[in-house]
């Protein structure tokens, strides 16, 4: 169980929170910092929920005596992306019939490196979305510079040569802003390592260029790097099992964990829950999710990979093959279920009020956010008033992923490939650094949610200030 150090080994800037803190000041978000994007993006409410969660988070800092003038200044700097390219993606369907998508790529912030961060299909996919999943990635424990991109193209019921068309379409666009030392996408919802593919063999079709890093996920037959797919599954279960010992002074083994989605992420840390001994009980899509009463078996996970992998099915496709029953328009947080600890693992506000009051009520340990702000602004105010509750959020949680992605790139610039096992310890080892930077920003009363926004954007200040930005 954690022991906490004393005032002297904070940071100065988790000292200021905690006395801010102890001296029950008002932590209400200042309005004024949030006025002028409101009214200019009243149009992309996901993008201010971000704004708005992450402004809550640093109220503190902002009104510090002395620095708060300046923390304002950068956080005002940082709301809006450097760029924000837009362009059309003509595409040719099976029929012979000229189809048309919006292709968007936000590059954010370059402040700390090359803008990171996936490219996603999906038809939900908007300029507000990318931001708002650009503005995320530039605090994903500020790893390297953020960015977002994508279209509004649904890969759903598209053969597989109308998404390769696609891919090489997109591609024809976007190839002229990347960069090693630029930008450099990966994967997200509707892009996995079928898809980079894709998009990486027109780069190279129209660069002549071979083995750089542009893109990350690529498959290790075409210069990817070992764990990439699992990095941010695994990352997620490493760090959860860090903090579930550290703070409460338990483990995985035997506890009841809910998963949602049933992507890379969600697969990939149902893998590593279950390689801990953990009893997994859900995994979900968007129509429905499976429940296992018993626990998902090694079986049921195989079977689950192979369909959404190989056979591309929906899950409702393989309930005869697995021991979990598929409940059609739920998801794992609308279940009368008691949970250990959830990993919200599908999309953006998964996770309501009403469903986080229910987990509560029924003794939830942990919230884990394997997906980008699953959890709605009004679901973590009900976590931060439980502090007994272990709450990490995305841009920690889920920061395997970029991680991995980092060290892709630095394989490709060194032409040389590691071991999945050196891999593998890497990523350990970067969680547990995450992890070591929220408790230190958190210091003895912050909450990690707080140690993770306050970690993140504090280096990008400083940062700002040597680049003289500020």
């Amino acid at each position: 169980m954690r022991v906490f150090t004393t005032l002297q080994t904070v940071t100065p800037l988790a000292a200021y929170l905690l006395a801010f803190t102890a001296c029950k000041v008002s932590a209400a978000p200042n309005q004024s910092l949030l006025q002028d994007i409101k009214a200019k993006y009243a149009h992309q409410p996901t993008f201010i929920q971000a704004v708005q969660e992450m402004a809550n988070s640093l109220q503190p800092i902002f009104e510090h005596p002395t620095e708060g003038e300046r923390y304002q200044k950068a956080f005002k700097t940082l709301l809006e992306p450097e760029r924000v390219i837009a362009f059309k993606v003509p595409w040719e369907d099976d029929a012979g019939i000229m189809q048309m998508n919006r292709g968007w790529r936000v590059e954010f912030s370059s402040v700390l490196g090359p803008y990171k961060g996936g490219l996603r299909f999906h038809p939900s996919v908007d300029e507000g979305v990318l931001k708002f999943l650009g503005f995320e990635q530039v605090f994903k424990n500020a790893l390297t510079g953020g960015g977002k991109g994508g279209a509004d193209f649904d890969p759903k019921n598209k053969s597989p040569q109308e998404i390769k068309r696609f891919c090489q379409s997109f591609m024809t666009e976007l190839y002229r802003y990347l960069h090693p030392s630029t930008d450099v996408p990966a994967g997200d919802i509707g892009v996995g390592g079928r898809e980079i593919g894709y998009l990486y063999g027109q780069y190279k079709r129209l660069t002549n260029r071979h083995g750089e890093g542009v893109l990350t996920g690529k498959s290790v037959n075409i210069g990817g790097s070992y764990i990439r797919p699992e990095a941010t599954g695994y990352g997620l279960i490493y760090i959860a099992q860090l903090a579930i010992k550290d703070m409460i002074g338990e483990d995985l083994k035997g506890a009841i964990c809910a998963v949602s989605g049933s992507g890379n992420v969600s697969q990939y840390a149902c893998e590593k829950l279950l390689e801990f001994g953990a009893k997994v009980v859900t995994i979900s899509d968007s129509d429905g999710v499976m429940y296992f009463e018993n626990g998902m078996t090694k079986d049921d996970w195989d079977a689950i990979v192979q369909a959404k992998q190989v056979d591309r099915l929906r899950l409702a496709q393989i309930e005869d093959k697995v021991s979990g029953a598929y409940l059609v328009g739920l998801s794992p947080w609308e279940l009368q279920e008691t949970f250990d600890f959830a990993f919200p693992c599908a999309t953006q506000n998964e996770i309501d009020e009403e469903s986080v009051k229910q987990m509560v009520g029924n003794g939830l340990k942990g919230l884990f956010e394997g997906a980008n702000l699953p959890t709605q602004l009004e679901a973590q105010e009900v976590l931060k008033e439980n502090p007994q509750i272990i709450y990490i959020p995305g841009k920690a949680a889920n920061a395997g992923g970029v991680g991995v992605s980092g060290f892709e790139m630095t394989q490709n610039a060194q032409k040389m490939r590691w071991k999945p096992e050196v891999v593998d310890e890497k990523l350990k080892e970067l969680m547990a650094d995450i992890y070591s930077q929220l408790t230190d920003a958190a210091g003895n009363d912050g909450s990690l949610e707080s140690g993770a926004n306050l970690a993140g954007f504090s280096k990008i200040v400083d940062a700002m200030e040597d680049l003289g930005w500020l």
